[in-house]
């Protein structure tokens, strides 16, 4: 009788090898610490759960800053429209909204893991209730995992045990202490898909205020631009956050020894001498209006004062003594209204942890470890990660799924060896 495959990690990736082994006749055995399985899978979109993008392999790769290439193989045989139709197939209806970001018709992320657990279910696939501290290693090879509540044979293993975000989820670095004590290499994590932090008392004074349809522009100090993208961001408390700040983050990755500033193009759908167009005609046709009150035709009233105290206009300006430079001093913060940043707010406020385990020390295409025989990694404890838009958990799925079922055919031939 086989020792079977444990698989550390009831998450997203954890959860998809366990199923995709099981589906090859593997005997799975699940070790997770939760209570309840894909506790950081039912939080993610806000608790609706962007499953996945409908999206073909190089369109993923495309929004995988780090690491793209390794993923290649996964992608090929498994990407979002084959991850559409398992679930499709495991009962949970899906739709594709803005952005091709797919989520359940339901909009609840439970589904989703309600499904998977089922799934688990069906293949008889044993769940349990343990952290593991230990894997147990014999000539090279693995054979048993060491939890704090038992001790489990087995001929290979699974690691998937996320990444460092998020640590109230369980995903405390422990797969990383676990593939360091094996021999691999573990890249500093840093958080990824995070809120910035920044030093001007600007974001403070317009706290709570949602721009859409802007353009962001990031540069490093030398002028280089890392990251240009048109959405929506958040201006909050320490600084900035929302779709587009979270995504830039992923480009900055270097604040110890670089330094970033923000650009933000408020009418990017206008040209320079258009809005100038524009302005003049407001300041015309408001000739009599004060500044304060005229510009919240053209800006949020909670950016009005900014604006004002950026170009130097006294708020009880009329229009019609505003001079020619003061008109360009607003054009220029429309087209370019700037935020100085300082880092990422803490790597448990991230959304993703980049770095993990050295993807040059793991086989692309089963994603078993070049180190010890028996050993394969999925999900985030790889040193890769992604944009928003579904394509983090597509990583989970398509990595879960290569080394689930390269796990199964492992333990194949090893009994028909035997």
């Amino acid at each position: 009788m086989s020792k079977g495959l444990v698989v550390i990690g009831g998450g997203a990736a954890g959860m998809m090898a366990a199923v995709s082994a099981a589906e090859r006749g593997a005997q799975v055995t699940l070790l997770e610490p939760n209570e309840r399985l894909g506790k950081k899978l039912n939080i993610t979109g806000k608790g609706r759960c962007n499953v996945t993008n409908n999206a073909d392999v190089q369109t993923l790769l495309a929004n995988v800053p780090r690491n793209g290439k390794f993923l290649y193989s996964a992608f090929s045989r498994f990407d979002g429209r084959d991850t559409m139709a398992f679930f499709a197939s495991i009962g949970v209806p899906l739709k594709t909204e803005r952005g091709n970001r797919v989520f359940p018709v339901s909009d609840s992320a439970f589904d989703i893991s309600a499904a998977l657990e089922r799934r688990l279910k069906a293949l008889k696939v044993q769940v349990l209730r343990d952290r593991a501290s230990a894997l147990k290693i014999e000539d090279g090879a693995v054979c048993g995992v060491v939890g704090e509540r038992g001790r489990y044979s087995a001929e290979a293993v699974v690691l998937a045990t996320g990444g460092v975000s998020y640590p109230a989820t369980g995903s405390t670095g422990d797969g990383h202490r676990l593939a360091a004590q094996l021999g691999h290499t573990v890249v500093e994590p840093r958080p990824s898909l995070v809120p910035l932090e920044s030093p001007d008392p600007c974001c403070g004074q317009m706290q709570g205020l949602a721009l859409k349809n802007v353009l962001l522009t990031v540069r490093g100090q030398k002028g280089k631009i890392v990251y240009r993208e048109q959405g929506e961001l958040l201006f909050t408390h320490f600084g900035l956050s929302g779709p587009l700040v979270l995504s830039a983050s992923a480009h900055m990755r270097d604040f110890d020894r670089d330094r970033y500033t923000c650009s933000i193009d408020l009418k990017p759908a206008l040209d320079e001498q258009t809005l100038d167009a524009r302005l003049v005609r407001e300041l015309s046709a408001g000739a009599n209006r004060d500044m304060d009150n005229l510009l919240g035709a053209l800006a949020p009233r909670l950016l009005v004062p900014v604006l004002l105290e950026r170009s130097g206009i006294p708020g009880d300006k009329k229009a019609h003594d505003l001079t020619k430079g003061e008109r360009r001093r607003l054009l220029e913060l429309f087209k370019g209204f700037r935020v100085e940043v300082s880092g990422p707010r803490p790597i448990a406020e991230a959304i993703v942890t980049s770095g993990g385990v050295k993807v040059s020390e793991v086989d692309p295409k089963t994603m078993a470890s070049k180190k010890v025989s028996g050993l394969f990694f999925a999900g985030e404890i790889l040193d890769v990660d992604a944009y928003t838009g579904g394509f983090n958990l597509q990583i989970a799925w398509a990595t879960g799924r290569a080394a689930g079922q390269a796990a199964a055919e492992a333990l194949r031939q090893g009994e028909e060896n035997a």
